[in-house]
């Protein structure tokens, strides 16, 4: 599942409805207050029409990561409890003596909880992925520093 995203169908569909409220709706307004600011005339001193232009490019960003995060999703029930880390559980690890818990992975997926989130292609995620409870592995931070994490527990994601 290298480049896919794992949702869960209730994040997808969350997803997908904010995808179409951004197409359907948000960009229709934003369209209408660019128009609105550009009949008030000259551009370059106009506050209105630049944070309009703003506002659309936010949008137009958030529309675009939607896309691709819906078009490389793959959406299913997160895997029940087990002894091996993949994408979707909650892990627990002890991190350079430090206990952590977090989600592995997509941000979008636990939106609703307090979880901190690691996607399964960041330097965390790629050491842990397949690895089993009890063992610990090294990776390198982006800092350069080597950073060593035994895995403690994994846990289904009840999203």
């Amino acid at each position: 599942m290298t480049g896919s995203t794992w949702l869960t169908q209730e994040a997808y569909d969350r997803l997908k409805a904010e995808l179409d409220q951004l197409l359907n709706v948000e960009r229709q307004a934003i369209a209408k207050k660019i128009q609105a600011a550009r009949e008030e005339g000259d551009l370059k001193e106009n506050g209105g029409y630049h944070a309009a232009k703003e506002e659309q490019g936010t949008i137009e960003a958030r529309i675009a990561r939607l896309n691709t995060i819906l078009a490389n999703s793959v959406v299913g029930e997160a895997p029940e409890a087990s002894d091996t880390v993949h994408q979707g559980m909650v892990i627990k690890v002890e991190l350079n003596g430090n206990k952590m818990e977090f989600l592995l992975g997509s941000a979008e997926m636990a939106e609703n909880t307090d979880l901190t989130v690691y996607s399964p292609d960041s330097p965390i995620g790629n050491a842990i992925l397949g690895q089993k409870i009890g063992e610990t592995v090294e990776y390198t931070a982006p800092t350069g520093k080597t950073i060593t994490v035994k895995i403690l527990e994994v846990n289904h994601f009840a999203g």
